[in-house]
């Protein structure tokens, strides 16, 4: 979720996080992040003729359990300054959580600054090398150990056809793909087949296939039985695809109440202790941020008041989580305080905003009672970020799957601002693409991500990025 200078397609942002890896391509690449951080830590502890002792091994200990699994991994192909930024982030996200760890512990004095400074540095530039190789190294390494695996679909239609644009997308699954088979006529098929079903599984036996993932339409479940039927004497892994809610799946999982099997196709990331973690860390964030800024925010109440008549908060109706009506405060900085069924969003030089106002605006100070709105349990730090009730009630009828950004609270920063969503969205493209990463958000959620958002946040509001 790189940070970009400009809008970053929209159409990209579920894919980078949505990664699934099989068997030993999803250890090695889930291992490498703290086998790197934990390997320059030993090399800058040597290299400054250090001993690694139980602080050490501690620290470490620490940083294997905050980079595994994959925390820091990236998508194959990434740009080099994109893939840069990433890492610089979450690695920062890291260092100050290990900070804020050694100084309440008091522990900080058990390590030579030298080396915690020397390996700060040093770990982003070996992280970044190790990210460029993997690609490289990792799909031969699995041909050369016989871990490479074939695989076939059963159905070439729509949903097999984005299986294997996958699987031939990243050659890091460790998957290579062989072709499809598939009864339908061919004038009805875009893509060359291998043969029918019924002929599958003659042909995983003849040519030692490894996978094979069924991507057919629950209509066929007869089809999807014999199938089953025919491969019980052989020893092929089989995947079922669903063809349910496939392209809008929300923290899927499989769960079971008794001993029925069920399964999640649309739930909050914030389930049992995920819930209490996000809801630990918005407190703590909070409470620590309105410590710090409230000097602050008295100057920009006063200044409200002075620069123009009115009130100092603006209160907007919002929609909460599951949809629930909230109130919301941000500092007043029009010369209005529109909260009806029309409400008309803030544009380039509008002639509603204040001289103060534009400068709260460009610097997002307008947004800092919002963290008030956090301890309340009305909003959270970082989450799809609210919008106005008339804008909801417009756009829920225009944007597949809208109101599921409303599934967690939402956040006074959130992954669609980070990578150039924020400001107006005068048109129903603009505001689907804001969607689109909102999504993104709900199904990858981590409390590393939170901290990235956070970090690129800040480089957001210096660099002013479509704040009006």
């Amino acid at each position: 979720m790189a940070l970009q200078a400009t809008r970053a397609s929209p159409s990209q942002a579920p894919a980078r996080l949505l990664r699934s890896q099989p068997g030993t391509a999803a250890l090695l690449q889930a291992a490498i992040d703290p086998l790197v951080a934990i390997g320059t830590l030993g090399a800058t502890v040597a290299a400054f003729g250090a001993r690694f002792d139980g602080a050490c091994l501690i620290l470490a200990l620490l940083v294997f359990a905050m980079t595994f699994p994959g925390s820091l991994a990236r998508e194959a192909g990434a740009g080099a300054g994109e893939l840069m930024l990433d890492i610089v982030a979450g690695w920062a996200a890291i260092v100050v959580l290990l900070l804020l760890l050694g100084w309440s512990s008091r522990t900080l004095d058990a390590f030579d600054p030298r080396v915690l400074l020397a390996w700060t540095f040093a770990t982003p530039a070996a992280l970044f090398a190790a990210h460029r190789l993997l690609p490289l190294v990792l799909p031969r390494l699995l041909a050369a150990e016989g871990l490479r695996r074939s695989a076939v679909i059963a159905g070439a239609n729509e949903l097999g056809r984005g299986l294997a644009q996958r699987l031939r997308a990243d050659p890091m699954l460790g998957v290579r793909f062989t072709g499809y088979f598939d009864d339908r006529a061919p004038d009805r098929i875009s893509e060359s087949v291998l043969g029918s079903i019924s002929a599958l599984p003659d042909y995983v036996r003849a040519n030692g296939i490894d996978i094979i993932y069924i991507a057919l339409p629950m209509a066929s479940q007869p089809r999807i039985i014999k199938l089953l039927e025919d491969l019980r004497d052989s020893t092929v892994s089989i995947y079922f695809v669903p063809d349910i809610f496939v392209f809008d799946l929300i923290q899927a999982r499989v769960d079971s109440i008794g001993d029925l099997p069920v399964v999640a196709v649309c739930e909050t990331p914030f389930y049992g202790f995920n819930g209490l973690v996000k809801r630990a860390s918005d407190l703590l964030f909070a409470f620590l941020i309105l410590l710090l800024i409230s000097p602050i925010m008295l100057a920009i109440a006063l200044g409200v008041k002075l620069s123009s008549p009115g009130p100092v908060l603006f209160k907007q109706r919002r929609y909460g989580v599951d949809g629930r009506k909230i109130v919301v405060y941000k500092f007043r900085t029009m010369t209005v305080a529109e909260d009806g069924d029309v409400v008309r969003q803030a544009t380039k030089n509008d002639s509603r905003v204040t001289p103060f106002g534009a400068f709260l605006r460009r610097t997002s100070l307008d947004e800092l009672p919002q963290f008030v709105n956090v301890l309340q349990g009305r909003m959270s730090v970082v989450g799809p970020r609210p919008h106005a009730v008339a804008h909801n009630e417009l756009y829920r009828k225009l944007i597949r799957g809208y109101m599921i950004r409303h599934k967690v609270r939402p956040g006074i920063t959130g992954l669609a601002q980070v990578n150039g969503w924020r400001g107006e969205t005068d048109t129903v493209e603009k505001m689907q693409a804001r969607i689109e990463y909102d999504l993104a958000y709900l199904r990858g959620w981590s409390l590393l991500l939170d901290l990235q958002i956070i970090l690129k946040t800040v480089v957001v509001v210096l660099k002013k990025q479509n704040a009006y």
